[in-house]
C-alpha cells in the first residue's frame, strides 16, 4: 500500500496487488493514510503454497482482470462506518450483564467482562488529570481515527484501569501515533504482540508490579493497562478479524514490564529508556511488538563468563525467521530484549560490567550456525529477495563482515548485526536465577518510547495574562 499511496499523492493510478483475505486490511490502511476506496486486486489463495505453475494460471486468468478493473473503473469511496456513534452517544443500557452481551456482539469488547464506559464514569476519569477530553493525539493511520484523551478514558474505564494512571496510557497513545512505531503494521499474520515496557521512579507508586510474576497477572496496575492496550487496537485503531487483524494465531494480551528501578539504581545500571537517550530519572513507557519469548531458567553460575553462555543461547533459540529482519523485511532492525532477574543483573555488576559489556558479551554467544541463519531468512521462509547467503550479503555491503569470517557454513553467526541492537531490562524475582528471551518484529513495530508526563495537565486551566 505504501507504494501505491506514494504514487496517488503524485497523481498516478495504481493498483496494490496483495493475497487473498487481505483486501479489507489493505483497504483500511489506505484509508488510516488519508486514501478511501483505494484499487486492490486479489491474487488466489496463497503464493507462497502454489507452484510456480498454478501461480502464474491463476495471476493471469484472475488477477489480470482485478487489475484492469482497478486501473478502469471509478474507486467505491465509502465511509468507515455510516452508522459509527458520536463519542457521547449511548450505545446501551440495560443490566451489567446486557451490556457485556451487547458490547460483545458488536465486536467492542475482548471477550472478558468489562466495565460499562458510562458517561459520568468516563468523564470522572479525565477529570482527575484535568485533560481536555477533545484534545487530539494523532491520527491512527489504521483507522483515520482521532487518538483522543476521550477515547483513551473510554477503554480505560472498560479495562478497569485507575485513572492515575492516565499519564501512561497518554504515552502509550504516543507511540501508537508516532509513524516509527507503525501502528498499521500490528495486524500482521504472524500475530507478533506489543509488549510494553515501564520504566522510572514513578512505577511502584502507582503499584506497577516489577517483582515475583513481572509478566504475569495479577497486578491491576500492569494487567489492566495491558488490556487498555488491546481494547483500545480493538475499539480505535480497528484491529479485528473483519478489519485489520490477519494474525494466523496471535498472542494473549501482554501485561505491563516493569523495570525493577531500585535495582538498576543499587547496581548503576541505566534503565532501558536510557537506550532511547532519556535520563535514568526520567518516566520513560517504550513499546515493541515480539513475535515469540522463551524462558531461559534455572541459570548457573558465579560469574559472569560462566552464566554469559546460558543466556546467549538462550537468547538465540527464540530467534528464527524474524532474523529476516537484520536483513530483508528490515535492515539491522532485529532488536530482541533479554530480562534478566535481579540477581543476574548483580551477577554482571558486581564483577564490574556494565551494560555495554553484557551486551558484547552476548553479541559473541548469542549466535547460530550460518547455514541455519540462510536457510531461515531465504530458504525455510520466502521474506528475503534472492535467497542470498550471508558471503553475498557481506560483498555487497549489506551486513558487517562478521556474518562472513569464513565459508564454513557451520561457523556461528550473531543474530544480529551490532551489540546495541541486544536490548536488556532486569525484572521479576530477586531471588531466582531466571530470564527471559524475546525475538523481535523489526519495522513491524519498532522500538519506540515516550516519555510520561505525571505533571498537573493545564489544559482546562484559562491563563490570565499578568500584565493587560
Amino acid at each position: 500500500m505504501r507504494a501505491s499511496i506514494a504514487a496517488e499523492r503524485v497523481g498516478i493510478p495504481s493498483v496494490s496487488i496483495l493475497c487473498e483475505g487481505f483486501e479489507q486490511q489493505a483497504l483500511a490502511t489506505g484509508r488510516g493514510m488519508g486514501f478511501d476506496g483505494l484499487a486492490v486486486a486479489a491474487t488466489v489463495g496463497h503464493v507462497d503454497a502454489q507452484d510456480t505453475t498454478t501461480m502464474i494460471a491463476n495471476f493471469r486468468d484472475v488477477t489480470i482482470d482485478r487489475i484492469v478493473d482497478g486501473l478502469t473503473q471509478a474507486p467505491d469511496i465509502t465511509a468507515v462506518d455510516s452508522e459509527e456513534p458520536t463519542a457521547l452517544d449511548i450505545v446501551a443500557s440495560g443490566t451489567i450483564d446486557e451490556i457485556n452481551d451487547g458490547f460483545f456482539e458488536r465486536g467492542w469488547s475482548d471477550g472478558s467482562a468489562i466495565i460499562p464506559p458510562t458517561r459520568d464514569r468516563v468523564e470522572a476519569f479525565v477529570a482527575a488529570g484535568g485533560h481536555d477530553p477533545w484534545r487530539s493525539l494523532g491520527i491512527a493511520r489504521p483507522s483515520g481515527r482521532d487518538l483522543t484523551i476521550w477515547s483513551i478514558a473510554v477503554n480505560a474505564v472498560m479495562a478497569g484501569c485507575h485513572s492515575d494512571y492516565m499519564p501512561v496510557l497518554i504515552a502509550a497513545a504516543e507511540v501508537l501515533a508516532d509513524p516509527s512505531y507503525g501502528a498499521q503494521h500490528s495486524g500482521n499474520t504472524t500475530g507478533a504482540d506489543a509488549l510494553m515496557i515501564l520504566s522510572g521512579p514513578h512505577a511502584g507508586e502507582l503499584g506497577f508490579n516489577s517483582g515475583v510474576g513481572a509478566l504475569r497477572e495479577g497486578a491491576r496496575a500492569n494487567t489492566s493497562v495491558g488490556r487498555w492496550l488491546r481494547l483500545y487496537q480493538r475499539n480505535v485503531l480497528d484491529f479485528t478479524t473483519d478489519a485489520n487483524d490477519k494474525a494466523t494465531f496471535g498472542n494473549s494480551a501482554r501485561v505491563v514490564l516493569t523495570e525493577d528501578h531500585d535495582t538498576l539504581s543499587d547496581i548503576g545500571w541505566g534503565p532501558l529508556s536510557t537506550d532511547f537517550e532519556f535520563a535514568s530519572d526520567d518516566d520513560v513507557l517504550a513499546i515493541a511488538r515480539m513475535n515469540s519469548g522463551a524462558i531461559i531458567g534455572s541459570v548457573f553460575g558465579s560469574s559472569p563468563e560462566e552464566i554469559l553462555p546460558y543466556l546467549g543461547d538462550g537468547l538465540a533459540r527464540t530467534v528464527g525467521w524474524d532474523l529476516t529482519h537484520v536483513y530483508g523485511l528490515g535492515h539491522g532492525q532485529q532488536q530482541p530484549l533479554l530480562v534478566l532477574s535481579p540477581i543476574l543483573a548483580r551477577v554482571f555488576a558486581n564483577a564490574g560490567w556494565s551494560k555495554v559489556d553484557v551486551r558484547a558479551g552476548l553479541f559473541e554467544t548469542a549466535r547460530i550456525p550460518a547455514w541455519r541463519f540462510e536457510k531461515l531468512i531465504g530458504q525455510w521462509s520466502n521474506l528475503t529477495a534472492g535467497r542470498r547467503t550471508l558471503a553475498d550479503l557481506v560483498d555487497k555491503g549489506l551486513v558487517p563482515p562478521v556474518f562472513a569470517e569464513s565459508d564454513d557454513p557451520n561457523r556461528m553467526v550473531p543474530i544480529v548485526d551490532a551489540p546495541e541492537k541486544l536490548m536488556i531490562t532486569v525484572a521479576g524475582d530477586p531471588n531466582r536465577t531466571n530470564a527471559y528471551g524475546f525475538s523481535h518484529d523489526g519495522p513491524h513495530g519498532d522500538w519506540t518510547a515516550k516519555r510520561i508526563d505525571f505533571s498537573e495537565s493545564t489544559d482546562l486551566v484559562c491563563e490570565v495574562p499578568r500584565e493587560w
